[in-house]
């Protein structure tokens, strides 16, 4: 009997201690705190999206800029060559109409000189002999002063007719030569630098036997001894 009263009791005291039910007000506070979790959740995901996205459009934005600056030096460096070029072009060839006018000094020197049969030359003595050596020495002097500044004279007698450095003024009958060669020069030609200045006026061969085309190099002979042995 009074194992019995003890039970009823205990059942009774149950629902005051809330033993076997569920309390509403925690199952409210684990609801709020799995919300507020996913929310945390949701918000670091976002925020790693921006930061992503962000990192993007900066990595862009430098790759643009990179790609700016390298054009940007690249044409910088391009017009510093541009005026280096211009610098030395106008070193090298600021002359050429001073020295196109100074030419005929040099051509009247020549004729002055090539004007003396070489005969008198030999045989000339006292003021005629030292007059002569002067224009010599004169032409001698100005032609390294032209030198001095990249001017110099062509010889082309002998040579093949070249149209970017010879003008031809007419031809000569000379089967003794190849055809275009140059055989007479009636005036000399000047360069400059790189340039020609002034072509030289010239008289060409004509009747003989053609130039001879560019021969092959010869063949190396360790490479015809691998062939071979290949």
């Amino acid at each position: 009997m009074r194992k019995e009263e003890d039970r009823m009791s205990e059942h009774m005291r149950a629902p005051e201690t809330g033993e076997g039910t569920a309390d509403p007000k925690s199952t409210a506070q684990q609801a709020e705190a799995t919300a507020e979790a996913e929310a945390l959740a949701a918000a670091d995901a976002q925020i790693g999206a921006d930061g992503a996205a962000e990192r993007a459009r900066l990595e862009a934005e430098i790759a643009s800029l990179k790609d700016k600056f390298l054009r940007a030096f690249a044409e910088a460096e391009n017009v510093r060559r541009r005026a280096d070029k211009e610098v030395a072009d106008a070193k090298t060839y600021g002359v050429a109409s001073f020295a196109r006018d100074i030419l005929t000094v040099a051509d009247d020197l020549a004729r002055a000189l090539a004007a003396v049969d070489d005969k008198v030359k030999a045989e000339a003595e006292g003021s005629l002999k030292a007059l002569l050596e002067g224009l010599e020495l004169t032409e001698r002097s100005f032609h390294k002063a032209l030198e001095k500044h990249g001017i110099r004279k062509i010889e082309p007698r002998g040579e093949r007719f070249d149209p970017n450095l010879h003008q031809a003024m007419f031809e000569v009958p000379d089967p003794s030569v190849h055809t275009g060669t140059v055989v007479q020069v009636v005036q000399a030609g000047y360069t400059i630098g790189d340039r020609v200045l002034r072509p030289a006026m010239v008289g060409v061969a004509r009747g003989g036997p053609k130039p001879e085309a560019a021969k092959p190099a010869a063949p190396d002979a360790d490479s015809d001894q691998a062939e071979s042995r290949g």
